[in-house]
């Protein structure tokens, strides 16, 4: 497509017995659409009342773009929305129930999205909002950016979806035996090919809850749970990893467990100045205790832990360090103005590993297998950085991740918010904006590509510095919701912030604090 064509959208819908005033203002929301070159295709699966086909026809008689076929056999969702997708004509197919309902600049948006990048964009996606049965508007999900990695927890893409009409066909379209999740299935397929995929952050789409439908109850079709967790699993199977897929008691959640490999070289670098505080009533060196907890926490094989302490680190502390049974430990002493940055360069230097993990000495472990299921997701390309869920000692979240925009510096997610609330947000594994360094994994060859921490920041704003400097290559952090550790001394710290590390931050990256949050999802009721 040249920049100034405009695309053909072959909107499908597949047709079963809908209410004819519903089907109606359907209609109606298609004809009021401001971008006027599309064709519409609605196939009638054999639905029982006559009166639908008869509808469908009057309506097709109002615009010629209007295209009504109808199937010989009753053949379900799959089958008659590949059969509408045989008839398009368009160069991207759009995807819209029989009861749903299209804002009048829906596909005016997406069309202003792809002359963007009209020859590589091939999966746009909108955020939504739902029809209540008193015809009310509510529950507006503003949604993500493309984020692979949730994808596979949670069909979050869903309405209004638009493909490229070649990527539809390349992977054959929709797949019988995914009934309820086909659409999932379809995007999952899809976005494994696509060249560029655009989140068009408004709401297109207002999805109709009527009774037995998913909007206005997730639970409305049970064997969709199924038929999800087979699509993921798929995609796994694919792509090489090496993972299961479980149900989560939150419909319309899951559970990737990766099966990570416990003998690549790991280093995990921990800066110290060997302090004690108490925790749960009781005195505590918290490095030490950090230690023994990850040791006990995972069975990797070929694990060090490199202790880079500040000079004045008594000595009782190193003894004890070199007391500690079962790992195989490194001590580099750091004889330099305290700068957290320069300590965790110089533990990476002394370290062996080919994965760095930097761990706060106040932290403890709480998950099983904390080392290999923090890192197993490195081995997928494309993933730069994981990080973990931190508590405070009073169950509350301190790192679900860090956004950086909406012109402030930085934003910890969900801070403060109890572990025991079923928020989505903390169930599932997500891409974020950037991770705090009191637990973040990499591989070394990505630390070394974008030359470590930078030590003009020797205390604040180093870990989102690093995490930018990750992301500029083209990388993603994944923010791991299952990997959980307990963080400490950091719920009563009051750390100053520096005008220079301010000034030094937005110099760089300034051009992020007036980008909308890619990464935050929002629920309104």
């Amino acid at each position: 497509m040249a920049p100034n064509d405009q695309p053909l959208f072959s909107i499908i819908t597949p047709v079963y017995d809908t209410p004819l005033d519903v089907l109606g203002e359907t209609v109606d929301s298609v004809l009021a659409q401001t971008f006027v070159d599309w064709e519409w295709i609605l196939v009638d699966d054999c639905s029982p009342d006559v009166r639908v086909q008869a509808e469908l026809q009057r309506h097709a008689a109002r615009d010629p773009r209007i295209r009504v076929f109808s199937r010989d056999v009753n053949g379900g969702i799959v089958a008659t929305s590949n059969d509408a997708a045989s008839h398009a004509r368009g160069q991207f197919i759009a995807l819209l129930d029989h009861d749903d309902l299209l804002t009048t600049h829906a596909l005016q948006a997406m069309a202003a999205a792809i002359a963007k990048n009209p020859d590589e964009v091939d999966y746009l996606y909108s955020d939504e909002d739902k029809v209540m049965p008193d015809g009310s508007i509510g529950h507006t999900f503003l949604k993500p950016d493309w984020s692979p990695e949730r994808f596979r927890h949670q069909m979050y893409t869903c309405h209004f979806s638009v493909l490229r009409t070649s990527l539809f066909r390349a992977v054959d379209g929709f797949r019988d035996g995914y009934d309820g999740s086909q659409d999932w299935d379809l995007i999952l397929r899809a976005t494994e090919r696509a060249r560029l995929i655009h989140h068009v952050p408004q709401v297109l789409y207002h999805w109709r809850a009527i009774p037995g439908s998913a909007a206005a109850e997730l639970d409305a079709k049970p064997y969709a749970f199924e038929t999800g967790r087979q699509a993921i699993q798929g995609q796994l199977e694919r792509l090489g990893i090496d993972a299961i897929v479980t149900h989560r008691p939150e419909v319309g959640v899951y559970e990737v467990r990766r099966e990570p490999d416990l003998t690549t070289p790991t280093s995990i670098i921990i800066p110290t100045i060997g302090s004690s505080g108490r925790v749960w009533g009781s005195t505590r060196c918290f490095v030490s205790e950090a230690i023994r907890s990850v040791r006990d926490h995972t069975a990797h094989a070929d694990l060090e832990f490199v202790v880079v302490y500040d000079t004045p680190t008594p000595p009782q502390v190193l003894h004890e360090l070199r007391s500690i049974p079962g790992i195989d430990l490194v001590l580099v002493e750091f004889r330099q103005p305290f700068n957290f940055s320069a300590k965790c360069n110089i533990g990476a230097l002394h370290a062996r590993g080919d994965v760095l993990i930097f761990l706060n000495d106040d932290v403890q472990a709480e998950s099983d297998e904390v080392v290999g299921q923090l890192i197993a997701p490195l081995s997928e390309a494309g993933v730069g950085m994981t990080g973990a869920k931190l508590l405070f000692e009073s169950n509350r979240v301190q790192h679900a991740g860090v956004e950086y925009g909406s012109g402030s510096i930085y934003h910890t997610l969900y801070k403060q918010l109890h572990v025991d609330v079923k928020n989505p947000e903390l169930l599932m594994n997500r891409e974020v904006s950037a991770l705090t360094g009191a637990c973040v994994a990499l591989r070394r060859d990505v630390f070394t590509a974008v030359g470590g921490f930078t030590e003009e920041l020797p205390v604040n704003f180093n870990d989102v510095d690093f995490s930018l400097k990750i992301r500029r290559e083209g990388l993603r952090l994944v923010w791991l919701w299952d990997v959980v550790l307990w963080h400490f001394e950091s719920i009563t710290r009051s750390p100053t912030v520096h005008a220079f590390e301010k000034e030094f931050i937005v110099n760089r990256w300034g051009q992020y604090r007036t980008q909308r949050e890619r990464y935050r999802a929002t629920f309104t009721p």
